[in-house]
């Protein structure tokens, strides 16, 4: 090796110095040594299996480039896919996520920015998953060893614990146990658990990692919401990021170790740059001196124009956020301190929500959104200009972001200090006595305000849910996360979409036509107010299999006429009759709001005067009529007006119908509410 470079050094100094007379000959000499060059570098350590590819096809799963490679090079990347060389578009495409391991195939690859994913299909697990053999719920998931390119992790997953047979186990009521096994005893949690206690488990019991469908939801038997498509997120390092972001690309040397190769286009552009200065000299200077000049005078057009196209609203799509201040990506690091988790507040399905400090003292919650890709940019610039537009008390604020095009895309609001509905109901912060049943009805007063002047203003919210509904510390709401919500054009009554939201609280009819509109908020805000009056989640595994959605459970227990088993005990429901009269009208409220055929549920406007009324008392009764079964049913005569809610006078005896009496079927309604034109509701 010491010769070739020593005949390397020799061969450079005949080109340059011109021991060769001939012009073209030196020239000849210069690619010679460069094509040499060319050679041995593709033979270095780097790049022990040849030349990278820059990106590849792969038949029917598409076009990729890094972190992804193929077989024939595999150190290429973090993970080689065998089958993309085959001439058949449709032949199976598989991985091998360990050295040795068993081929598994690939269904389907999504490439980002800064991260990337993989879809497999294990036929092993799926085997034992359709005929719920209980090896499945020990099953081995093996992810790909990280490497320095960066790591793999299992999303969609869920983390349970196999334990042998023991009476009286002392296991935290979070958790539901699936008997059936022989040899053990499964215990998984539909959320979040104390992470002491899971500590504590995994001291007496082995824990697992298994596979999740990406819309599931829980249910006691876990071969329901067990998936043997498996998903593996690959988070590229940070010296890999780092490399990407100059315009690099990384690779590994004969060590195993990462360095970054720029890409030959902009090596080559170099290398031509200094050929021409040195060939052609005075003219390359007096060119580039005219070339600085006329892209001088460029910029400054460039300048006022961009000036100028904030004026114009169609210019371009993000000119409309302009007048949001825009932070960087450094400042709002510095003020979460380096996003550590102890200063984490919440996620979810879009994004990780955290406090911070900014440099001028404000407190703010900083939403990081997962990936950077483009419906990531979409629900980005989404939520920027719904709330760029609309000033309201029980609207959380939007202080700012960073930019569309930044690393990393990130939401800076105002910090509401006091959590959310959800978690004071039934979650970290729930205390038995705290919300009291005032504070409940001005929480659902203060939502459907919100939510009435969103409506107004052409807007549905599409994930309400207590999650998403933020209280201060006087217990006012601010209506939250706008990432999924939708301007409604002024000539159309809906919206056709994708099912998005969350689970227990999606309009049936959703799924059905997938057609948006304002009443799908009237139906998740239906689930909100049972959850106000039950302090019960909208999704519990632990309820039977048709019950595990509260609004199924609702129903059924008011139908029976056990509305008293719904109720919060902390209310003093059977003692206190205005609390008794009022906690009855707003189930009834709750009752309409979930009506299968939104055409039969109330507006959000009819709503909240429904419930400024029933905090008032200023409410009439109605006189109920009897159905087939004795109970009651709703009237089925229209209306100009809508009505209060059929309750009872203060006076009458009837305070007992839901509580005794069969209410119909939601389904069984025939009347259908009468819409009224409204004045937009603007306060605050």
């Amino acid at each position: 090796m010491q010769r070739f470079h020593t005949a390397t050094c020799i061969y450079c100094q005949k080109a340059i110095f011109g021991k060769s007379n001939s012009k073209k000959q030196s020239v000849k000499h210069f690619y010679q040594v460069k094509s040499l060059r060319n050679r041995v570098r593709q033979r270095g350590p780097g790049n022990a299996n040849g030349h990278c590819p820059d990106s590849f096809d792969c038949g029917s799963l598409g076009t990729f480039s890094f972190p992804f490679t193929t077989f024939e090079y595999p150190n290429c990347g973090a993970l080689a896919i065998k089958g993309c060389n085959n001439p058949n578009k449709t032949a199976l495409k598989q991985v091998r996520l360990t050295n040795g391991g068993k081929l598994l195939q690939v269904t389907n690859i999504v490439r980002w920015r800064w991260k990337s994913e993989v879809t497999i299909k294990d036929n092993d697990f799926r085997n034992l998953l359709e005929s719920s053999n209980c090896n499945a719920l020990s099953y081995n998931i093996t992810v790909p060893p990280s490497s320095p390119f960066g790591s793999f992790y299992l999303k969609n997953n869920i983390t349970a614990f196999n334990c042998s047979h023991q009476k009286n186990r002392n296991i935290s009521k979070d958790f539901i146990n699936y008997t059936r096994c022989p040899s053990f005893d499964f215990y998984f949690a539909p959320s979040s658990s104390d992470q002491d206690y899971l500590r504590s488990l995994t001291s007496s019991c082995s824990m697992v990692q298994l596979p999740v469908r990406q819309d599931f939801q829980f249910f006691k038997d876990p071969f329901g919401f067990l998936t043997p498509q498996i998903t593996f997120q690959f988070q590229f390092s940070n010296d890999c990021s780092q490399c990407q972001g100059r315009g690099g690309i990384c690779r590994l040397d004969s060590h195993a170790k990462l360095y970054c190769a720029m890409r030959k286009s902009r090596v080559s552009t170099r290398k031509l740059a200094l050929m021409l200065g040195i060939g052609l000299g005075p003219w390359v200077i007096f060119g580039l001196f005219f070339t600085l000049r006329y892209c001088k005078q460029k910029y400054a057009q460039s300048r006022n124009t961009y000036g100028d196209s904030f004026q114009n609203p169609d210019t371009e799509i993000d000119m409309i956020f302009f007048g949001v201040p825009i932070f960087s990506y450094k400042e709002l690091q510095e003020a979460t301190n380096n996003f550590d988790f102890t200063r984490k507040l919440g996620d979810g399905g879009f994004g990780i929500v955290y406090h911070g400090t900014l440099r001028d003292g404000r407190e703010v919650a900083i939403k990081h959104l997962f990936e950077h890709n483009y419906k990531r940019v979409e629900q980005f610039m989404n939520e920027i200009e719904i709330l760029s537009r609309l000033r309201h008390r029980n609207l959380v604020s939007l202080y700012g972001c960073t930019s569309r095009h930044a690393q990393e895309l990130l939401l800076v609001y105002e910090y509401i200090p006091n959590g959310t509905v959800a978690s004071h109901l039934h979650g970290e912060l729930a205390r038995v006595g705290l919300l009291t049943w005032p504070i409940r009805m001005q929480i659902a007063i203060d939502t459907a305000t919100a939510l009435s002047y969103l409506h107004s203003s052409n807007i549905v919210h599409r994930d309400v849910k207590t999650n998403n509904v933020l209280l201060d510390i006087n217990f006012s709401v601010k209506v939250a996360d706008f990432g999924l919500s939708r301007l409604f054009p002024n000539d159309v009554s809906h919206v056709s979409t994708a099912p998005q939201g969350s689970p227990g609280y999606l309009d049936p009819e959703y799924f059905q036509c997938y057609r948006l509109t304002d009443k799908s908020d009237v139906y998740s805000f239906g689930v909100v107010l049972m959850e106000l009056i039950s302090s019960m989640p909208a999704v519990d595994a632990a309820r039977e299999r048709d019950e595990v959605n509260l609004a199924n459970f609702f129903t059924k227990r008011i139908q029976k006429g056990k509305l008293r088993e719904l109720v919060d005990p902390s209310f003093g429901f059977e003692s206190d009759q205005v609390v008794k009269r009022m906690v009855t009208a707003v189930a009834e409220l709750a009752f309409r709001c979930v009506q299968g055929d939104n055409e039969l549920r109330p507006s959000m406007d009819q709503v909240l005067e429904f419930l400024k009324k029933i905090q008032s008392g200023n409410y009439e009764s109605e006189n109920p009529e009897k159905g087939d079964h004795g109970g009651n049913v709703i009237s089925s005569t229209s209306t100009e007006e809508m009505q209060p809610p059929p309750s009872v006078s203060r006076n009458s005896g009837q305070i007992e119908i839901l509580m005794n009496n069969k209410l119909s079927s939601p389904r069984s309604f025939t009347g259908k509410w009468e819409s009224e034109s409204t004045t937009p509701n603007v306060s605050g």
